[in-house]
């Protein structure tokens, strides 16, 4: 009796299957099916709410852009939007950069 027979049994040593070919397989579907759940549903959902939150946007809704700057939609366009932050103070940023549109009256409360 040698160290390795205190370790394994030579009787299950002896018995051990061949690997199913399907089991890389059903591995690959596992990991798929993981990374589909956590990393690419969630952010196409989240894309998905960013456009119809770009899509919905009015004149007087209040923003805040993806840069942090609030303020006041002042004109929509097809590719941007003017905001203006202070009286008479207005910026144009892309419609994708509005990242939250605020309650009504917000910036008031600021």
């Amino acid at each position: 009796m040698d160290f390795l027979d205190l370790l394994i049994s030579p009787a299950y040593a002896q018995t051990a299957a061949a690997p199913s070919p399907l089991q890389p397989l059903i591995m690959l579907g596992v990991f798929f099916a993981v990374f589909w759940f956590f990393l690419i549903r969630p952010q196409m959902k989240r894309a998905k709410e960013h456009r119809e939150l770009v899509a919905k946007l009015g004149k007087g809704d209040e923003v805040i852009a993806a840069g942090g700057i609030a303020g006041r939609i002042d004109e929509l366009g097809e590719h941007f939007v003017s905001i203006e932050i202070a009286d008479g103070v207005k910026i144009k940023v892309q419609r994708s950069a509005v990242a939250t549109v605020l309650p009504k009256n917000t910036l008031k409360s600021i």
